[in-house]
C-alpha cells in the first residue's frame, strides 16, 4: 500500500472509520460496533476499507491464492426442516426426493479421487427415518475404498441430528464420526448466529447455542471446521458484525477454524423470497455489499483466521475474482457436483476446472496454488500449465446434475430410504 496516498485519503474520510482502519493497520483488534460501522462506508471510505483489507491480506498470507480440488456429495435432499432460504430440500412425500445408496456415494468419491480430488464434502438433508449409523457407515465405506481422501463432512445440524438419533451426547457422537473417518466439519448451518433472526428464516433449525456447542466440541477433540455466514436477506450490518464477533470469540478459545466463507443469499427459488414471507427481504447482497463483507471479515479476523474464501458459485467467477482485491485469499473448490446453490437458482454452474481457477487467479495478478483442506500447499503455479486429470474432461455431463438427479427413479427416496 502507498502509505502517503493512504494518509492523504484518510484526511477526507469519516473520522470514526479512519480511526478504525488505522488501528486495524496497527494489528489491533476492532470491535463489533466498529465492524458494523464499516459496512456503512460510502465514497472514499468504501475504497479505504478495501485498501486496508488488501494490505492485511498481503501481510498475513502474501500473494498466493489457494484452491482445493474437491467434490460435493449431497446424498439426499429429503429433510424434516423447512428453512425459508432453502430450495434444495424436499419433504419425504415429494416425488423429487432422492437418496443416493452408499455404493453410489463411494463411486463418486472414487471417481473424484481418480481425477485428482483430495477432498469430498459430504452434506445432505435430514431424512425423517434415517438410520442412526448412516453417517458413520458412509464414512467407513468411503475410507475403505479411498483411504487417503479427506472427508469434509456433516454440518453442525447433521451432527446434532445424528447424535439425537443415536441417543448420545454430542462429544461421544463426534468421537464416533472421527473414528469413522471424518477429518473436518463444514461450518455451515450457521446462516446468521442470532436466535431471533434464525427463528424468522429457519424456525426449528439448530439453535445458536447448539451450533456453538457442536463446533467447540469438534475443535476440542481435534476436528477442525470452516466458518460461514449467509448474508443478503433480512440481516442488518450489526447482525453480520455480531455473527463475526461470535466466530472470533470461538476462534480465540479453540483455534479450530481454518477459514471464513461469506455466502451470498441466492433468492431465486428460496421459499421465503418467492412467497414474500418477510417484509423487507432482499434478493441477495449487491456488489458493494459483497466487497465490504469480505473486506470487513479480513479486518475483523486479522490475527485469528488467516483464510477468507470467496464463493464463485454464489458470486460468479468475475465477482469472485474481484473479491481477491478486497481481502480474500482462497477461491474455494472445484466442487464437480453442486446441488444446494443450483437448486436455489444459482446461475454459475456446478464445476470449475482447476485450470480455469488458476487462469482467474493469474488474471488478478496473484499466484495460484493447489491446497489441501487444511491449507497445506500441494503445488504452486507460475503459469497456466495444466497437470490435472479433471482439466482433461471434455464432457462434464458424466457427473450428472441436481436437476437430472431429482428426476431419476432409481435414486427415488421411497426406494432407498433405509441406510
Amino acid at each position: 500500500m502507498n502509505m502517503s496516498l493512504f494518509e492523504s485519503l484518510l484526511k477526507n474520510s469519516d473520522p470514526l472509520i479512519s480511526d478504525t482502519l488505522n488501528r486495524a493497520l496497527e494489528e489491533k483488534e476492532i470491535s463489533v460496533n466498529e465492524a458494523a460501522r464499516l459496512f456503512h462506508a460510502r465514497g472514499i471510505d468504501f475504497h479505504l476499507v478495501g485498501m486496508v483489507a488488501d494490505e492485511l491480506r498481503k501481510r498475513r498470507v502474501g500473494d498466493i491464492v489457494t484452491y482445493v480440488v474437491n467434490r460435493n456429495i449431497n446424498f439426499t435432499n429429503v429433510c424434516i426442516k423447512q428453512c425459508g432460504f432453502c430450495a434444495f430440500s424436499r419433504d419425504f412425500r415429494e416425488e423429487e426426493g432422492y437418496f443416493l445408496p452408499t455404493d453410489e456415494i463411494v463411486r463418486r468419491a472414487k471417481e473424484a479421487h481418480t481425477l485428482g480430488a483430495t477432498e469430498v464434502c459430504v452434506q445432505a438433508g435430514l431424512p425423517p427415518d434415517m438410520d442412526k449409523n448412516t453417517y458413520e457407515n458412509i464414512c467407513r465405506a468411503i475410507k475403505r475404498e479411498v483411504g487417503d481422501i479427506h472427508i469434509h463432512g456433516f454440518s453442525p445440524e447433521e451432527v446434532l441430528y445424528g447424535a439425537t438419533k443415536s441417543n448420545m451426547p454430542v462429544k461421544e457422537y463426534l468421537l464416533r464420526l472421527k473414528d469413522a473417518g471424518v477429518n473436518s466439519l463444514p461450518g455451515t448451518a450457521a446462516e446468521i448466529l442470532d436466535q431471533t433472526m434464525r427463528d424468522k428464516i429457519s424456525p426449528g433449525r439448530i439453535s445458536v447455542s447448539k451450533w456453538v456447542e457442536v463446533i467447540k466440541t469438534a475443535h476440542k477433540i481435534g476436528i477442525p471446521s470452516t466458518s460461514t455466514i449467509m448474508f443478503g436477506h433480512l440481516e442488518s450490518p450489526e447482525d453480520r458484525a455480531r455473527h463475526m464477533g461470535l466466530i472470533r470469540d470461538i476462534q480465540k478459545e479453540t483455534g479450530g477454524f481454518t477459514e471464513f466463507v461469506p455466502l451470498n443469499f441466492i433468492h431465486t427459488e428460496a421459499p421465503m423470497y418467492k412467497e414474500n414471507l418477510h417484509h423487507g427481504i432482499k434478493n441477495g447482497a449487491d456488489g458493494r455489499d459483497v466487497l465490504l463483507m469480505h473486506a470487513v471479515a479480513r479486518i475483523m479476523f486479522n490475527n485469528y483466521i488467516n483464510n477468507i474464501q470467496t464463493s464463485w458459485v454464489k458470486e460468479g467467477t468475475e465477482m469472485a475474482q474481484l473479491v481477491l482485491s478486497w481481502g480474500a485469499n482462497d477461491f474455494g473448490g472445484t466442487l464437480i457436483n453442486e446441488s444446494i446453490s443450483t437448486a436455489a437458482g444459482s446461475e454459475h454452474g456446478q464445476l470449475l476446472k482447476p485450470k480455469d481457477i488458476r487462469h482467474l487467479i493469474l488474471q488478478a495478478g496473484r499466484i495460484p496454488a493447489q491446497r489441501t483442506t487444511s491449507y497445506k500447499i500441494i503445488k504452486t503455479f507460475v503459469s497456466e500449465e495444466s497437470t490435472d486429470k479433471l482439466d482433461e474432461i471434455q464432457n462434464t455431463s458424466q457427473f450428472g446434475s441436481y436437476h437430472e438427479l431429482i428426476k431419476l427413479d432409481g435414486y427415488r427416496y421411497r426406494n432407498n430410504r433405509r441406510h
